[in-house]
């Protein structure tokens, strides 16, 4: 099917189908995600079709109508067929918008099922009561640990019932993995990364272990428990003679693996209290801009000491001296009279006369030093007014953009424990106000990625996170970066494959993501009801963790795990049955059938969740 026009309803009726509303790169990637691995009927709504990447989503083969409305109004919604459709995604406009366009939809039709973006992912939860069938999901919250994580050097997680799901790459695997998710990586050639492989049955590890350990305990690692044999006949070479044979190495594909591991605790990144004092000290240091100034202060620090060490000598009470000291340095003194000196009762003498005045006079130089970082330190905390990155910063994390994406992001690594300052050319965007409530510094400006990366410390950097809506400003960003500072990580957002490709050949200690190709295969199960509980990056590949509960009428009813895994890109990795709430890892029963009340966690791709999905629609 075809549309007759812009702006204009399909020409043959439609039913059954699922409404996208949205012309940015999510709404690309989601109806791909639809076409190709659920195959339904899409229509898709646009605010304009020659702006953002409505022109592509155009040119998608299988989209069953593009309809043009400027505005989402409930005559938009009766144009796109609202009262047959299964589903309607919500994935651009404002908060606002989203929330009336949900409720309206329902208005129209009670049943459908309804998945709209939400930067307020709080008023998301509470919106999704109002709806009889909805879900609100943020993209950016979807994306933002796997962008958090690469600057990190490290895989981002999905926590499942307290255990931290995560993707590990060769030498990183343990033996107590959940399964492997790939294999064939190279980064010379991504398009050979095969996710979930074929993999040996579930007894294979239980073979191997009966091989390694005999009767009476294990044995030398690497070989197979053999009763002794007869003496070998002559020309069979060595080897039988000590009752072991070398068992074979399993053959290793080619290029490296990477498997699902999982962890108790989430790994942190605090900064110790050594190294947080230490940039103190270097932050307090920046009002010491002037040579000048920078000696003075040496030698009143020089006298103040000595002063002190003459006080403690003399009367040989530390406590006493630090008090006295104290007072000396703040003016408040009280001096020897004349009648003091003739009784004998004075203090101490005339060294302690002079260290005391020297003190004094020392500190009327520290004084307005002091009094500046108090003010400075004060104001700056004040919400809404810039705060620079000091000079104490170091070992911090750059984010280039403050979009939803970059805010997430930034806010994700503050809360790890993770220095970042920001970098914004745009004024009036959104997050400023958000990084900065958090004490956030942030570097504004519309002068070139150079003077803002400089202004940023990009020299004491650790990574820079390039987070822009563009491809182009993002590569920019990075390459200044990587000029700038030829060590520091670079993570860049690309939407486009190619160019990501062409991306990981040319950089080393380098990473890309999509915002995008993270958060659609999770807008699209949760569009066909599954509950995507995160996605995990393998480069640009995406591994989906999703939780599915075998409800009455479920196609998944008298299933078992063979069932769900024989077709490939599915691997049940937990199972919760009716009868318990506890959820089983690794189960291994593959006979066992789904019963009503049953929830198992699966690792799939987006097809295999598709799948999956598709069961859940077709038959449920």
């Amino acid at each position: 099917m075809t549309s007759e026009g812009w702006g204009t309803p399909p020409v043959e009726p439609i039913s059954q189908h699922y409404i996208v509303c949205g012309g940015n790169a999510l709404a690309h990637r989601l109806v791909l995600e639809l076409v190709e691995h659920y195959e339904v009927p899409v229509v898709v709504l646009v605010a304009d079709r020659t702006r953002d990447h409505a022109p592509q989503i155009e040119q998608i083969a299988g989209v069953a109508a593009v309809v043009e409305y400027p505005n989402l109004t409930e005559e938009a919604l009766r144009a796109v067929s609202i009262d047959t459709a299964r589903g309607l995604a919500l994935v651009e406009g404002s908060d606002q918008d989203n929330i009336h366009a949900a409720l309206s939809a329902q208005g129209h039709n009670p049943n459908i099922r309804i998945v709209f973006r939400m930067f307020n992912q709080r008023l998301g939860e509470n919106i999704e009561r109002l709806l009889r069938n909805g879900a609100a999901l943020s993209g950016s919250a979807t994306a933002a640990p796997a962008f958090a994580a690469a600057a990190l050097g490290r895989p981002n997680s999905v926590e499942i019932d307290g255990r931290y799901l995560h993707i590990a790459f060769d030498d990183a695997i343990t033996p107590d993995r959940i399964c492997v998710v790939a294999d064939h990586i190279d980064r010379q050639d991504l398009s050979k990364i095969r996710l979930l492989p074929e993999q040996e049955g579930d007894s294979a590890q239980f073979v191997r272990l009966a091989r390694e350990f005999g009767d009476e305990g294990p044995v030398r690692p690497g070989a197979v428990r053999r009763e002794p044999a007869p003496a070998p006949e002559p020309g069979l070479g060595p080897g039988l003679e000590t009752g072991l044979e070398p068992e074979p190495e399993p053959e290793k594909p080619p290029g490296g693996i990477a498997a699902l591991q999982a962890l108790r605790m989430e790994p942190r990144e605090p900064i110790n209290w050594v190294r947080r004092l230490r940039w103190r000290v270097l932050d307090t240091m920046r009002f010491l801009t002037s040579a000048r100034l920078r000696v003075v202060l040496l030698i009143a620090l020089a006298a103040v000491l000595m002063a002190f060490a003459v006080l403690w000598y003399l009367n040989r009470d530390f406590g006493w001296t630090v008090y006295i000291s104290l007072l000396d340095l703040a003016g408040a003194a009280q001096p020897d009279q004349q009648a003091d000196i003739a009784a004998g009762t004075g203090t101490g003498g005339i060294w302690q006369r002079v260290a005391q005045v020297v003190i004094t006079i020392c500190g009327i130089t520290f004084a307005p030093v002091a009094t500046a970082i108090a003010v400075e330190v004060l104001g700056s905390g004040r919400r809404g007014l810039p705060r620079n990155p000091s000079a104490g910063t170091r070992d911090h994390v750059i984010v280039v953009g403050l979009g939803n994406a970059g805010t997430r992001v930034a806010t994700q690594l503050h809360e790890m424990g993770v220095p970042v300052v920001c970098v914004e050319r745009d004024p009036q965007a959104r997050g400023i106000a958000a990084v900065r409530a958090l004490g956030i510094p942030v570097v504004l400006g519309d002068g070139p990625f150079e003077e803002q990366l400089r202004r940023a410390r990009l020299k004491h950097s650790r990574a820079v996170i390039a987070l822009s809506g563009d491809d182009a400003t993002n590569l920019e960003a990075a390459l200044e970066a990587r000029h700038g500072n030829p060590d520091v990580r670079v993570v860049v957002r690309l939407f486009d494959d190619d160019f990501a490709g062409h991306f990981y050949r040319t950089l080393d200690n380098a990473a890309s993501r999509s915002v995008s190709y993270l958060a659609a295969p999770a807008f699209a199960a949760a569009l066909m009801g599954s509950e995507v509980r995160g996605t995990l990056s393998v480069f640009r590949h995406v591994l989906l963790i999703a939780e599915l509960t075998v409800e009455d009428g479920s196609g998944l009813i008298g299933l078992n795990r063979h069932d769900l895994e024989d077709p490939g890109g599915v691997r049940v990795i937990a199972a919760r049955f009716a009868r318990s709430n506890q959820l089983h890892w690794g189960f291994a029963d593959r006979t066992r059938r789904l019963a009503p009340g049953d929830r198992i966690v699966v690792a799939a791709t987006r097809s295999g969740l598709a799948r999956l999905n598709t069961v859940l629609v077709d038959e449920g």
